[in-house]
């Protein structure tokens, strides 16, 4: 008796109906070898490092670059940037295989991240298909953030939680040094700033050549003196925008945790 034959494209939507079934999934990784790459896809669609210890297994699951599981992740997050950026040297630049990642999450936990201590530069350009980025808590102005922004073509969401000490009025204008790629991503979506002190974290904001273009604005901040840079802010969008949301912390409160994990 022959072997029952379904032809490729109903097998494919068989496992793309259960993209939510994550046992149902591996249970199919195990009917056959053709089911494999399919699964696959949506077993690894989300990939989340948040420690040391998830770092190793990581390495352990997909130890090269050529045939690395990355390639399926869609949404990343990263909870410990330093091991994975010291991860990355020693291995050859691994972080380049999540080359299909939409959205990134660098999510510092309770420690802002120091990007003069730990540069985010294997992260530049890593996705071109990347739209949505998160970073914090994370020590302003960092210009390794803003290389990492020029470096997305795509990118349309950006959330920022952080601090920024700076007064706003200095001189910045080679804060992107030569060689970067000058790309304009659309920043069409969402804005997200939830910032103890505004200071040249908005004037960077401002200095794209193309302007801003955000449809929606969350803005926390804490210090009275900012509201002119946060007007500006505004303005610069005000032909896009559709929701706009601001709220003036003095006391500081909660803006380190206005983002918590989920």
């Amino acid at each position: 008796m022959p072997i029952p034959y379904l032809p490729p494209e109903l097998l494919d939507y068989t496992v793309d109906f259960l993209h939510n079934e994550r046992e149902t999934l591996k249970e199919c990784c195990l009917v056959s070898k053709p089911w494999v790459p399919r699964t696959r896809r949506h077993l690894f669609a989300e990939i989340k490092i948040r420690s040391e210890c998830d770092l190793k297994l990581w390495m352990k699951l997909s130890p090269t670059i050529a045939n690395s599981l990355a390639r399926h992740a869609r949404n990343l997050t990263i909870g410990c940037p330093e091991f994975v950026v010291e991860g990355d040297a020693g291995e050859g630049g691994w972080i380049r295989a999540f080359s299909c990642v939409e959205s990134l999450d660098l999510d510092n936990g309770a420690w802002p991240l120091d990007t003069s201590r730990c540069p985010l530069t294997p992260f530049h350009g890593f996705s071109a298909t990347l739209k949505s980025l998160r970073v914090g808590p994370i020590i302003l102005p960092s210009p390794q953030l803003f290389y990492l922004i020029r470096s997305s073509p795509l990118l349309e969401d950006l959330n920022v939680v952080g601090r920024d000490e700076s007064s706003g009025d200095d001189d910045n204008s080679h804060w992107l040094p030569p060689g970067v790629p000058l790309i304009q991503p659309p920043l069409s979506g969402s804005l997200d700033l939830s910032i103890l002190g505004m200071g040249n974290t908005v004037r960077q904001l401002l200095d794209l050549p193309n302007g801003l273009h955000f449809r929606r604005l969350t803005l926390s901040w804490n210090r009275k003196e900012d509201l002119r840079r946060i007007t500006a802010l505004v303005r610069g969008c005000s032909r896009d925008l559709k929701f706009l949301y601001i709220a003036c912390d003095p006391r500081g409160a909660s803006v380190w945790h206005a983002h918590p994990r989920q």
